[in-house]
Protein backbone atom coordinates (compact mmCIF):
# COMPACT_ATOMS: atom_id res chain seq x y z
CA UNK A 1 0.00 0.00 0.00
CA UNK A 2 1.35 3.55 -0.83
CA UNK A 3 2.23 5.76 1.91
CA UNK A 4 1.56 9.25 0.52
CA UNK A 5 1.39 10.79 3.40
CA UNK A 6 4.84 10.03 4.40
CA UNK A 7 5.81 10.85 0.91
CA UNK A 8 4.55 14.22 0.50
CA UNK A 9 5.70 14.97 4.34
CA UNK A 10 9.26 14.26 3.51
CA UNK A 11 8.93 16.28 -0.08
CA UNK A 12 7.16 19.61 2.20
CA UNK A 13 9.89 19.26 5.02
CA UNK A 14 12.52 19.66 2.10
CA UNK A 15 11.21 22.36 0.22
CA UNK A 16 10.69 24.20 3.91
CA UNK A 17 14.20 23.26 4.47
CA UNK A 18 15.48 24.62 1.11
CA UNK A 19 13.37 28.54 1.37
CA UNK A 20 13.97 28.63 4.84
CA UNK A 21 12.18 30.28 7.80
CA UNK A 22 11.15 33.60 5.99
CA UNK A 23 10.00 32.58 2.68
CA UNK A 24 6.40 33.28 1.74
CA UNK A 25 3.84 30.88 1.64
CA UNK A 26 -0.23 31.16 0.14
CA UNK A 27 -1.37 30.93 3.99
CA UNK A 28 -2.61 34.40 4.45
CA UNK A 29 -0.14 36.29 6.94
CA UNK A 30 2.25 32.94 7.22
CA UNK A 31 6.06 32.85 6.85
CA UNK A 32 7.41 29.23 6.43
CA UNK A 33 8.38 29.56 10.09
CA UNK A 34 4.38 30.14 11.24
CA UNK A 35 3.36 27.00 8.53
CA UNK A 36 6.18 24.65 9.84
CA UNK A 37 5.00 25.83 13.30
CA UNK A 38 1.23 25.03 12.61
CA UNK A 39 2.33 21.57 10.84
CA UNK A 40 3.84 20.56 14.22
CA UNK A 41 1.41 21.58 16.43
CA UNK A 42 -1.44 20.14 14.41
CA UNK A 43 -0.67 16.61 15.03
CA UNK A 44 1.69 16.92 18.39
CA UNK A 45 -1.00 18.77 20.37
CA UNK A 46 -4.70 18.17 19.85
CA UNK A 47 -5.52 20.17 23.37
CA UNK A 48 -4.84 23.13 21.14
CA UNK A 49 -5.76 22.77 17.38
CA UNK A 50 -9.11 21.92 18.42
CA UNK A 51 -9.23 26.09 18.35
CA UNK A 52 -9.41 25.70 14.10
CA UNK A 53 -12.57 24.39 14.53
CA UNK A 54 -14.01 25.47 17.80
CA UNK A 55 -13.87 29.28 18.42
CA UNK A 56 -13.93 29.33 22.06
CA UNK A 57 -10.42 27.44 21.61
CA UNK A 58 -8.91 29.92 19.21
CA UNK A 59 -6.99 31.38 22.27
CA UNK A 60 -5.21 28.36 23.08
CA UNK A 61 -4.52 28.13 19.88
CA UNK A 62 -3.16 31.01 18.86
CA UNK A 63 -0.70 30.65 22.29
CA UNK A 64 0.18 27.78 21.19
CA UNK A 65 0.76 28.73 17.91
CA UNK A 66 3.09 31.58 19.21
CA UNK A 67 4.89 29.10 21.47
CA UNK A 68 6.43 26.95 18.39
CA UNK A 69 6.77 29.56 16.34
CA UNK A 70 9.27 30.98 18.37
CA UNK A 71 11.49 27.79 18.23
CA UNK A 72 14.19 27.19 16.26
CA UNK A 73 13.38 26.48 12.75
CA UNK A 74 15.74 23.25 11.96
CA UNK A 75 14.05 21.67 14.99
CA UNK A 76 10.68 22.67 14.02
CA UNK A 77 11.63 20.82 10.46
CA UNK A 78 12.92 17.47 12.39
CA UNK A 79 9.72 17.48 14.73
CA UNK A 80 7.86 17.72 11.61
CA UNK A 81 9.76 15.51 9.87
CA UNK A 82 10.11 12.37 12.35
CA UNK A 83 6.21 12.15 12.01
CA UNK A 84 3.55 12.01 14.32
CA UNK A 85 4.29 10.58 18.37
CA UNK A 86 3.19 7.74 18.85
CA UNK A 87 0.46 8.95 21.63
CA UNK A 88 -0.70 11.35 18.72
CA UNK A 89 -3.95 10.60 16.55
CA UNK A 90 -1.97 10.97 13.77
CA UNK A 91 -0.42 8.01 15.05
CA UNK A 92 -3.22 5.84 14.82
CA UNK A 93 -2.47 3.08 11.83
CA UNK A 94 -3.83 4.47 8.48
CA UNK A 95 -4.68 8.21 10.22
CA UNK A 96 -1.68 9.92 8.74
CA UNK A 97 -2.40 8.85 5.39
CA UNK A 98 -6.07 9.49 5.56
CA UNK A 99 -5.89 13.00 7.21
CA UNK A 100 -2.30 14.46 5.86
CA UNK A 101 -2.19 13.50 2.17
CA UNK A 102 -4.17 16.39 0.59
CA UNK A 103 -3.01 18.48 3.76
CA UNK A 104 0.89 18.18 2.87
CA UNK A 105 0.26 18.29 -0.53
CA UNK A 106 -1.63 21.56 -0.50
CA UNK A 107 0.95 23.15 1.82
CA UNK A 108 3.78 22.22 -0.76
CA UNK A 109 1.81 24.27 -2.92
CA UNK A 110 1.59 26.66 -0.53
CA UNK A 111 5.17 26.89 -0.39
CA UNK A 112 6.21 26.24 -4.06
CA UNK A 113 3.50 28.57 -5.82
CA UNK A 114 4.39 31.50 -3.65
CA UNK A 115 7.98 31.48 -4.45
CA UNK A 116 9.39 33.67 -7.74
CA UNK A 117 9.39 31.77 -10.87
CA UNK A 118 7.78 28.87 -9.49
CA UNK A 119 6.77 25.80 -11.64
CA UNK A 120 3.89 23.42 -11.10
CA UNK A 121 4.83 19.56 -9.50
CA UNK A 122 4.16 16.87 -12.85
CA UNK A 123 2.20 14.40 -11.16
CA UNK A 124 2.04 10.73 -11.59
CA UNK A 125 -1.00 9.25 -12.52
CA UNK A 126 -1.72 7.36 -9.30
CA UNK A 127 -1.21 10.21 -7.42
CA UNK A 128 -3.36 12.21 -9.28
CA UNK A 129 -6.40 9.55 -8.94
CA UNK A 130 -5.92 9.62 -5.12
CA UNK A 131 -6.18 13.60 -5.07
CA UNK A 132 -9.38 13.01 -7.01
CA UNK A 133 -10.76 10.27 -5.08
CA UNK A 134 -9.63 12.56 -1.79
CA UNK A 135 -11.28 15.59 -3.52
CA UNK A 136 -14.80 14.20 -4.92
CA UNK A 137 -15.60 12.74 -1.22
CA UNK A 138 -14.66 16.32 0.39
CA UNK A 139 -15.50 19.10 -2.73
CA UNK A 140 -19.34 19.90 -0.82
CA UNK A 141 -17.27 20.84 2.52
CA UNK A 142 -14.80 22.77 0.44
CA UNK A 143 -17.26 24.35 -1.39
CA UNK A 144 -19.88 25.06 1.17
CA UNK A 145 -19.46 28.50 1.69
CA UNK A 146 -19.03 29.10 -2.42
CA UNK A 147 -21.54 32.33 -3.29
CA UNK A 148 -22.57 30.33 -6.58
CA UNK A 149 -22.79 26.69 -7.68
CA UNK A 150 -19.68 25.15 -8.23
CA UNK A 151 -18.80 21.99 -10.15
CA UNK A 152 -15.22 20.92 -10.54
CA UNK A 153 -14.53 18.97 -13.93
CA UNK A 154 -11.52 17.15 -15.33
CA UNK A 155 -10.26 17.03 -18.92
CA UNK A 156 -11.92 14.00 -19.12
CA UNK A 157 -15.24 14.71 -18.51
CA UNK A 158 -15.16 13.75 -14.64
CA UNK A 159 -17.29 16.13 -12.28
CA UNK A 160 -18.00 16.73 -8.74
CA UNK A 161 -20.39 18.99 -7.87
CA UNK A 162 -18.95 21.28 -4.87
CA UNK A 163 -22.02 23.34 -4.17
CA UNK A 164 -25.27 23.25 -5.97
CA UNK A 165 -26.91 26.12 -6.98
CA UNK A 166 -27.63 28.72 -9.75
CA UNK A 167 -25.91 30.58 -11.51
CA UNK A 168 -23.35 27.93 -11.72
CA UNK A 169 -19.68 28.33 -12.48
CA UNK A 170 -17.56 25.10 -13.84
CA UNK A 171 -14.13 25.03 -12.96
CA UNK A 172 -11.95 22.96 -15.49
CA UNK A 173 -8.48 21.21 -14.70
CA UNK A 174 -6.11 18.61 -13.47
CA UNK A 175 -7.38 17.24 -10.25
CA UNK A 176 -4.36 19.00 -8.13
CA UNK A 177 -5.27 22.09 -9.64
CA UNK A 178 -9.03 21.74 -8.79
CA UNK A 179 -7.88 20.66 -5.36
CA UNK A 180 -5.87 23.71 -4.79
CA UNK A 181 -9.06 25.85 -6.47
CA UNK A 182 -11.38 24.20 -4.06
CA UNK A 183 -8.88 24.86 -1.15
CA UNK A 184 -8.76 28.46 -1.52
CA UNK A 185 -6.13 29.10 -3.25
CA UNK A 186 -7.89 30.14 -6.49
CA UNK A 187 -5.45 32.48 -7.68
CA UNK A 188 -2.76 30.13 -7.92
CA UNK A 189 -4.62 27.36 -9.65
CA UNK A 190 -4.24 26.70 -13.27
CA UNK A 191 -7.77 26.23 -13.82
CA UNK A 192 -10.42 27.42 -16.18
CA UNK A 193 -13.60 28.51 -15.44
CA UNK A 194 -17.31 28.69 -17.36
CA UNK A 195 -20.33 30.85 -16.29
CA UNK A 196 -22.22 34.02 -15.81
CA UNK A 197 -19.02 36.92 -16.03
CA UNK A 198 -20.02 38.08 -12.48
CA UNK A 199 -20.28 34.26 -11.08
CA UNK A 200 -16.88 33.53 -12.09
CA UNK A 201 -15.67 37.11 -10.07
CA UNK A 202 -17.58 36.08 -7.06
CA UNK A 203 -16.28 32.46 -7.20
CA UNK A 204 -12.60 33.60 -7.96
CA UNK A 205 -12.37 35.41 -4.89
CA UNK A 206 -14.79 33.47 -2.47
CA UNK A 207 -13.36 32.14 1.00
CA UNK A 208 -13.78 28.24 0.13
CA UNK A 209 -11.54 25.78 1.87
CA UNK A 210 -12.08 23.70 4.75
Amino acid sequence: MSNYARRERLLLVDLLEAVGPDASTLCKGWKTQDLAAHLVLRERRPDAAGGMFIRPLAGRLSKVQGEYAAKPYPELLELFRSGPPSLSLFGIPGADEAANTVEYYVHGEDVRRAQPDWQPRVLDAEFAEVLWKRLARMAPLSGRKAPVGMVLRRPDGQTAVARKGAPVVTVTGEPSELLLFAMGRQSHAQVELEGDPDAVTRISTAELGM
